[in-house]
């Protein structure tokens, strides 16, 4: 079985922290030429759609498409990473077992393939309708063996699936109902992969009945902690708020359930925080701990034991796990309201997001 060879990596892995090169796949992407195009698109199993684009597009929803790409290039720079460690044998990313290695690349490959594809989709949208096309940036990225990496791709995918639902809502508001299959059909892709990432985990493929919902400014936000650098100013070409996002400092992903969890997060730089900064009793009076879980309405838990160091606020808040069977991916936010119907009502009250709690439901 493959999770077992991955368990095998895994015990492998040297204490040197990898860094995955962020270097662009040798196939032209993100303009690859027609010769090239017709490589990815074999290798992916597939090719771009060669319906007509839409006659117009709102020009809110051109933002969608930029946060689209802008998470494709992550991604295909991840996925190009990884296939490098594998390959060539980096630390912590041997594989003894030719036949098992073999296979996991082959389905890399075409991963790798299909977020190119998604990449380029995306962006010929954009370009289309007069957007600013982001280029690829320079990416770091936390993982140090097979194991994590592959854990960090199912956390990440999982938070896609939720911000895709959001790009389709947001598109059908703003009355671009033509987009909204082609953004369909790549959640079904992207939840395909993830059953396989998750099997490769032992976890469950299926995550939840219905997958945590998740906004725009959060995947934009999260995508932020692995950018080191882009040609390219990401604010103001993207206009997307930016939050810094909030980090789970106690506990495993696998043995939290209910229980009070413990987090950190910078305000150094959010201007609706800065009445808070320092003053530990207007936090825990005023603050909220927001929950994105399944198709929930958002779930708000008073914030407490709250202290600062200079501007770093570190706090604690429930995590009301058998409440609302809070299994897979949930998203956290600190708000300034505990009364939020709608996860645009939440975006509108955070100070810092997302908190992502992953909680495994590994299989028996």
């Amino acid at each position: 079985m493959l999770y077992k060879t991955i368990l095998s990596a895994a015990v492998l892995a040297s204490s040197a922290f990898a860094r995955p090169t962020s270097q662009l796949p040798a196939d032209g992407f993100p303009n690859p030429d027609a010769k090239q195009l017709s490589s990815i698109s074999n290798a992916a199993s597939g090719q771009l759609s060669n319906a007509p684009p839409p006659p117009a597009l709102n020009a809110s929803s051109v933002p969608i498409f930029q946060l689209i790409n802008f998470n494709e290039n992550f991604e295909v720079a991840f996925f190009n990473s990884l296939i490098h460690n594998i390959t060539t044998g980096v630390s912590g990313f041997q594989m003894p077992f030719a036949q098992e290695k073999k296979a996991l690349l082959s389905v890399l490959k075409t991963v790798l393939a299909q977020e190119e594809l998604h990449a380029i989709n995306a962006a010929g949208v954009v370009g289309h309708f007069g957007g600013v096309v982001p280029a690829p940036c320079v990416y770091k990225f936390p993982t140090t063996d097979l194991i994590s990496a592959i854990n960090l791709a199912e956390t990440f995918t999982s938070l896609v699936l939720g911000t895709l639902q959001d790009a389709s809502e947001g598109l059908s508001i703003n009355g671009d109902h033509g987009p909204v299959r082609a953004v369909g059909s790549v959640i079904g892709q992207e939840g395909e992969q993830n059953g396989y990432f998750r099997n490769l985990l032992n976890l469950k493929p299926s995550e939840k009945p219905f997958l945590t919902t998740s906004i725009a400014e959060f995947a934009f936000s999260a995508l932020q902690d692995f950018v080191v650098s882009c040609p390219f100013d990401i604010a103001s070409t993207i206009p997307i708020p930016i939050h810094p996002t909030i980090n789970v400092l106690n506990g495993t992903y696998a043995a939290i359930r209910n229980e009070s969890l413990t987090f950190t997060t910078d305000l150094t730089n959010v201007t609706a925080a800065q009445p808070f900064i320092g003053n530990s009793s207007a936090v825990t009076k005023g603050l909220y701990m927001t929950y994105f879980t399944g198709q929930d309405a958002p779930v708000s838990v008073p914030v407490a034991n709250a202290s600062f160091s200079g501007n770093v606020l570190t706090f604690s808040a429930m995590f009301p796990y058998h409440e609302f069977v809070m299994d897979g991916l949930t998203l956290g936010a600190l708000t300034t309201s505990g009364n939020l119907s709608s996860p645009a009502a939440v975006g509108a009250a955070t100070l810092a997001a997302p908190a992502l709690i992953n909680i495994a439901n590994h299989i028996v």
